[in-house]
């Protein structure tokens, strides 16, 4: 039987615990060998985001106690911008046996129109739909926490408290860095 690895791309900017709390519980939920995640390196919609180095290592630190989470640097070998699809051909190709399949929290449904040919995203790895407080698309299902890096890089830029929504390992390197500022 082939191996079957999560894909859950993001900006991860910075990660927070919801993205965690995500690869947890597909790990849990879903027949998954692996988990790849993998920071966008230059975003297709332009979005400024902190040094692709800086959160890679903010992933490294975030995901560092789940066993079968691995962060991928994949997209800072490819062309710019980082599309979904290309990131998952090249994922195959590297991974030839493997069974693909992507992770999309249900935030982001209503958004795949305007993703580079999504129905083909969807034939190479069929998504696992993570629901979203306050955007559920299954209210049978359970939600994670609705957690924004928007407010988190707000708060960190503020110098104000990020517990219960970031790892402090994570918020630590942020500050060291002087990133958000």
């Amino acid at each position: 039987m082939s191996e079957v690895l999560a894909i859950y791309g993001g900006s991860f900017n910075p990660p927070h615990l919801a993205h965690t709390l995500v690869c947890a519980y597909v790990l849990s939920a879903e027949r998954v060998d692996r988990l790849l995640l993998v920071p966008t390196a230059k975003h297709p919609f332009d979005k400024p985001l902190a040094a692709f180095e800086h959160r890679v290592r903010m992933c490294e630190l975030a995901m560092r106690r789940l066993h079968g989470v691995e962060v991928c640097t994949i997209e800072s070998e490819l062309p710019a911008p980082s599309l979904t699809l290309q990131t998952l051909e090249a994922l195959q190709q590297r991974n030839p046996d493997a069974r693909l399949r992507l992770v999309l929290g249900s935030d982001l449904l209503p958004e795949t129109h305007a993703w580079h040919k999504f129905d083909a995203i969807e034939r190479l790895a069929p998504p696992i739909v993570v629901q979203r407080a306050g955007h559920a698309s299954d209210p049978s299902a359970p939600a994670l926490p609705d957690i924004s890096s928007t407010e988190v890089r707000r708060r960190l830029r503020a110098g104000e408290a990020t517990g219960g929504l970031i790892d402090p390992e994570v918020a630590e390197y942020a500050v060291r860095h002087g990133l958000y500022r």
